[in-house]
């Protein structure tokens, strides 16, 4: 059913084709005013209980690198390819199709223009995750008969170390480099590790956890000295820093729309034409996407997806340098009021949005349950259910017990000044409270060296 834009209120106001209870209504309009509520009553209605958890309000978000809010630009863009451009962009004979389908080339050359890239050379994929599996399994199995070794490191995303691992059980051999202490890469033992029968060097740009930048330049140049393909995951690094496929030696790379304020579910792979390189498909089907990604293109999502890299285009430095100063605002609010506080991962060659400290004799998942007003992490969304330490910092050599106190603070576009002062102020308070019932802390700051203590088991 394709109505107006002015008539989507009306429609969410009487709860769509059918009437809605008043109580259900979204609208904002004005309405024959209630009963004042009791402060009982108040209290109840502003609370939130979500399992199990109950809390004043919905928290402040800061974690964006999880997921960020579509900005209210891409929303506008996509709304007319639900509500009255549906047309399938495959169909061929009709008006929904074609202006459907140049819907999703548009938006295809705005993801190639964002990264410098031809866009013949971007395939629309459900995100990610695709993007990496296509990548790494495809590149290998493609070229399985000439090069049955792949090179990674220990700190990928989970889906890179999976989709390895996935291919040492077909056979092929993967060298997973250690990180240095900072979290980039050593480029040495990265030249050292290419063999003649490499066929894949894969490598994170931004890491989601740490947000570390890796020299993507140098990678790049080593790669193609050494004649392999290059590829990074640079979900996280999208819009953030200024990415150049062609300067940076990158054959293959997996991006996400959810990331830079697009929506969820779409995601683009670039794959270099010149010189070219092949992957084997992962999906059988219609042969959508040039034969690379079979499924239907979900349009609005396409649409999204292309917006958000125009708007990113634009938007990029003043983003980075705001980022910057709410970054710098938070680590000093913090670090005024609370000692030993430890910054993992490098601040020079750092994604500024991307803040994740570790804080000395609290327990990260104790600090996690007392910041329910904060929306904040571990590490990644991907494996935050683990109770094991982040693998991520434990390849960057910090210590189990500093491992698992870490929090993850992601700042993003729409993040306030104001947000970041409550954040610091609800940290704080937290931390302080789970020092004063820490034995260890106190032992500390007497001056015992903990190190020195042999523990018993009862």
């Amino acid at each position: 059913m394709a109505f107006s834009r002015r008539l989507i209120p009306l429609f969410l106001r009487r709860g769509g084709a059918g009437a809605a209870p008043a109580s259900r209504a979204l609208s904002t309009a004005a309405a024959p005013a209630p009963a004042p509520p009791s402060a009982s009553e108040s209290e109840e209605d502003s609370s939130v209980t979500v399992k199990g958890v109950r809390i004043s309000g919905r928290p402040l978000y800061m974690d964006m690198q999880a997921t960020t809010p579509v900005d209210p630009r891409v929303l506008d863009a996509m709304l007319p390819f639900y509500l009255s451009r549906y047309g399938n962009p495959h169909s061929r004979t009709h008006l929904y199709g074609w202006e459907s389908d140049a819907a999703v080339e548009a938006a295809r050359a705005s993801v190639a223009s964002l990264v410098g890239a031809d866009p013949r050379e971007i395939f629309f994929t459900s995100g990610a995750t695709e993007c990496n599996n296509i990548a790494v399994k495809g590149v290998a199995r493609f070229y399985r008969d000439r090069r049955r070794h792949v090179v990674t490191t220990q700190t990928e995303h989970k889906c890179v170390l999976d989709s390895c691992r996935y291919l040492q059980q077909e056979g092929f051999e993967v060298t997973y480099l250690p990180v240095r202490a900072d979290g980039l890469v050593d480029l040495a033992q990265l030249e050292d590790a290419i063999r003649p029968d490499t066929g894949l060097v894969s490598i994170m740009a931004v890491n989601n956890e740490i947000g570390v930048v890796q020299p993507l330049e140098e990678i790049g140049r080593i790669c193609k000295e050494k004649g392999v393909p290059f590829h990074t995951d640079a979900a996280q690094a999208l819009g953030k820093i200024p990415i150049d496929v062609n300067r940076m030696g990158i054959g293959l790379m997996s991006l996400s729309g959810h990331k830079i304020y697009g929506p969820k579910g779409v995601g683009a792979l670039y794959l270099r034409r010149r010189p070219r390189i092949r992957v084997e498909p992962q999906m059988s089907g219609g042969g959508q996407e040039r034969g690379i990604r079979s499924g239907t293109v979900p349009t609005p999502l396409v649409v999204g997806f292309g917006a958000a890299c125009e708007i990113a285009a634009q938007e990029m430095d003043y983003d980075h340098r705001r980022a910057s100063a709410l970054q710098q605002r938070l680590l000093d609010g913090i670090r005024a009021q609370v000692d030993e506080v430890v910054i993992n991962g490098s601040m020079e060659h750092r994604y500024p949005g991307n803040l994740n400290l570790s804080f000395a004799y609290v327990e990260g998942e104790s600090l996690l349950m007392g910041l329910k007003e904060v929306a904040v992490s571990s590490g990644s969304a991907c494996t935050s259910a683990s109770l094991e330490p982040s693998y991520v910092l434990r390849a960057l050599g910090v210590e189990e017990d500093m491992a698992h106190t870490s929090i993850r603070f992601g700042i993003g576009r729409f993040t306030t000044e104001e947000e970041v002062d409550r954040a610091i102020e609800l940290t704080v308070r937290q931390v302080k409270k789970l020092r004063d019932m820490s034995p260890l802390y106190e032992m500390a700051k007497a001056g015992i060296d903990l190190k020195s203590i042999e523990w018993s088991q009862h």
